[in-house]
């Protein structure tokens, strides 16, 4: 599959944004958040939102025809991307209203704050979950046709959003170590899953040209392929970067997106200056904006077959 720029800033911008406003809701909801009442639980959730609603425009970018995007609202019965659009613009009052209390309240928000952040907290859990599905649901796509496309974008989101959120902390206040301890956790969390799935999609065998024509008695091969020039769908569905690219993209997720994270945290909490978290996030945010490159670039889509490309 061609990696489109702008779904690959939406995914992650908003995907830190919902993941950053999560941790901050949750722990502040539950008492646990340091400093709540000053300025930097505002700064947070102001931050949040800022991401969400950047990813949200870019993710226009790549309609051929933006005055069209509310047709994506149509269709909640039976598209994950309608789901999704509903869930975004649903989670905006919750937030705002959430936002808005704890600024007014010094942080000490109360049962209709409480209430409302509770339920932004689900709706962002929920939109993560359905851009994951929108993927997922592909059952042309062996690569994305899994539970792990979800569970990743949600672990993925949340690490993220935490790697923000102690990088954030650490201008107003200095190093944590429990939302560092958070970072941390969510960090090998989602490199564990991460490496799952490319340990799955390396094993797990895709379509062939016998079977997605039916003829399975004997060895189907293709004659013609139908285009002497390319064409959108071979455009759009035979992008291959290559195998060594692809190994080295790899690298680079775990390098970039995991490794040097985990260990600017880890030394920041021994008392190295606060201001490495801030390599830290930015280190993050590539590595899983590169993950999501990836993620499109191994994905290899049936109608392919058709192309007489063999799935790999």
């Amino acid at each position: 599959m061609h990696p489109a720029l702008s779904v690959i800033f939406f995914t992650v911008l908003s995907g830190a944004g919902y993941g950053l406003f999560m941790l901050v809701a949750v722990l502040h909801l539950a008492g646990g958040y340091p400093d709540a009442s000053g300025s930097e639980l505002q700064t947070q959730l102001a931050v949040a939102l800022v991401l969400i609603t950047i990813g949200l425009m870019s993710s226009s970018l790549h309609l051929h025809n933006p005055r069209n995007a509310w047709r994506a609202f149509m269709r909640v019965r039976t598209s994950w991307l309608s789901r999704e659009a509903v869930l975004a613009v649903a989670f905006y009052p919750f937030a705002l209203w959430y936002a808005w209390e704890t600024r007014t309240t010094g942080g000490d928000v109360g049962q209709v704050g409480r209430i409302m952040g509770i339920i932004a907290v689900l709706l962002a859990g929920l939109t993560i979950f359905s851009t994951g599905m929108i993927y997922a649901s592909l059952k042309t796509i062996r690569q994305w046709h899994t539970a792990l496309t979800p569970a990743n974008y949600l672990l993925l989101g949340l690490a993220l959003g935490a790697v923000a959120l102690v990088a954030i902390h650490g201008w107003f206040v200095g190093a944590s170590p429990l939302l560092a301890g958070i970072a941390l956790a969510l960090l090998v969390l989602a490199a564990i899953m991460k490496g799952i799935y490319f340990l799955w999609i390396r094993e797990v065998t895709g379509p062939t040209i016998n079977t997605a024509t039916g003829f399975t008695r004997a060895p189907v091969r293709i004659l013609d392929p139908g285009h002497t020039a390319g064409t959108f769908l071979t455009r759009e569905f035979g992008f291959d970067p290559g195998r060594r690219v692809i190994q080295r993209a790899r690298l680079g997720v775990f390098a970039l997106g995991f490794a040097l994270p985990i260990l600017l945290l880890a030394w920041v909490l021994t008392g190295a200056p606060v201001h490495w978290l801030n390599l830290a996030l930015l280190s993050a945010l590539a590595g899983i904006g590169l993950e999501r490159w990836l993620f499109f670039a191994e994905a290899r889509h049936g109608v392919m077959l058709y192309h007489g490309r063999q799935h790999t």
